[in-house]
């Protein structure tokens, strides 16, 4: 068995569903694709980068629903932009993948449409 942790530590994850409203794959990309994240009215949309370039074209993920993390730190991805602004992932898309990295990565997805920014208990 893994690292076990505390549930309280569970608990301070805050995981949500979320409809991408927009997914493309930046010039500078060998792995990440930049996707525009609609969280509801409570959140509104987020930027959020996921490692799916390889195994997932940007039209296969627009208007789908897929549960992130929303509460984890902003992570800094990609060059430095030349107008000094930077990009950052605002949450983190949760997949299923096997061992074996050469096989592709399961998305997550509600079996019906929820609500986007719905929370997952």
């Amino acid at each position: 068995m893994d690292q076990v942790i505390p549930f309280s530590d569970f608990q301070k994850l805050d995981i949500r569903i979320g409809t991408v409203v927009e997914a493309v794959v930046p010039e500078w990309s060998h792995w990440v694709m930049k996707l525009k994240v609609d969280f509801g009215p409570e959140m509104g949309d987020r930027t959020v980068f996921a490692g799916i370039m390889k195994f997932y074209k940007p039209e296969d993920l627009i208007g789908k629903q897929f549960p992130f993390v929303v509460n984890i730190e902003p992570k800094k991805i990609g060059p430095k932009q030349t107008d000094k602004t930077q990009n950052f992932s605002q949450g983190m898309m949760l997949a299923v993948c096997s061992p074996d990295e050469e096989e592709i990565p399961v998305l997550l997805s509600p079996r019906r449409k929820v609500p986007s920014g719905a929370k997952i208990r």
